[in-house]
This record gives C-alpha cells, sequence and structure tokens, in this order.
C-alpha cells in the first residue's frame, strides 16, 4: 500500500484513504489493483522476457483497458528494473531530474517498490509517495516531479501512454528542490 512523505514537515500519510484523499487534492489519481492475481513465479521476478511481459499485460488486461477508457491512454508496455539492468545508475541519473510531461506519467506497479516525488501544492510542496505491488499512480501532465527506486532497486510497472511513442521528459528547474 502506498505511503506519502511530506518532505517540509516529514510527516506521514497512510492507509488507502488518506493517501488517496491526499492525492486526489494534489491532482494526482491513485489506484490499487490486486497484485495477487499476477502468477508467483513472476511476483518477485525483475529480469523478464518478452513472453513474461505479456504474460503480466494478460494478467492486468481488464484494469488497463478499464483505466486506459476512463483517461485516453492509447498505448502501454511494462518496464522492469533492478541491479540485472544494463547501466542501472546511468538510467537512474536521468528519472532522477526533476521534470515534466505533456502527458500524465502513469505506472501501474506489479512488482517491487518504486517512488515518485512530486512537487504538490505552495502550502504542501515536494512529497514522496512510496509505491509498491498494486499499487497505481498518475501524475498530470505539466507537474513537476521525477520518480526513482527504493533501497531494493527492483521494480516492474505498467506504463500507460496517450502519445502512442511515449512521453517525453521536460527539465524543470526548481531552486526549492531539494534531493533529501
Amino acid at each position: 500500500m502506498a505511503e506519502i512523505r511530506i518532505r517540509n514537515t516529514n510527516e506521514r500519510i497512510s492507509g488507502e484513504a488518506n493517501v488517496k484523499a491526499f492525492l486526489e487534492k494534489q491532482e494526482v489519481l491513485y489506484e490499487h489493483w490486486n497484485a495477487a492475481k499476477l502468477p508467483a513465479e513472476l511476483q518477485g521476478k525483475f529480469s523478464l522476457t518478452d513472453e513474461e511481459k505479456s504474460q503480466i499485460l494478460a494478467t492486468f488486461d481488464e484494469e488497463i483497458r478499464d483505466l486506459a477508457s476512463r483517461r485516453g491512454y492509447q498505448t502501454w508496455d511494462i518496464v522492469a528494473l533492478s541491479d540485472a539492468t544494463p547501466n542501472l545508475d546511468e538510467l537512474l541519473k536521468k528519472f532522477e531530474q526533476v521534470h515534466t510531461h505533456t502527458e500524465d506519467e502513469v505506472r501501474a506497479i506489479t512488482a517491487g517498490k518504486g517512488i515518485f516525488i512530486i512537487k504538490g501544492t505552495d502550502d504542501v510542496g515536494y512529497f514522496d509517495v512510496e509505491l509498491e505491488a498494486g499499487d497505481v499512480i498518475s501524475v498530470p501532465e505539466h507537474k513537476p516531479h521525477f520518480f526513482t527506486l527504493m533501497e531494493n532497486r527492483q521494480i516492474v510497472a505498467v506504463r500507460l501512454f496517450i502519445e502512442t511513442e511515449g512521453w517525453i521528459a521536460h527539465p524543470f528547474e526548481d531552486p526549492t528542490f531539494q534531493k533529501a
């Protein structure tokens, strides 16, 4: 279940209803899918074949299509990151820069853990959304954010896009942002 840490105050928000209510106020969509639907052999696997990626997409096909129809997403894929990913640290450096997109950034976590750092309203500032299997988040277009892995450095997620070529990051310079 997702948990939030507000960076300015170190306040933590937990519990599905509380997380959802907080994120709604920040214009961020949060849902929860049943991650236990995923076959056991894929629940802890972070280096995937194309066939295994297809199996994950098929497992969550109903949820993906429901979300896509409600939000206008046209295409989706699987991203899997772990220490087995070539050039993982270089890839993460690219992710770990505050940026925006011209469409939502959507992740449905099917295994592992990750964290979105999002710029909230002026009274909140930046906050972390710690995600695990079953958590679904959609950061709206033009909202400054970035994504990275948590200490386990393993994640598998469904990504959904409006634009068929995927999203493009636009750097967002913010002198008020502090890494930790």
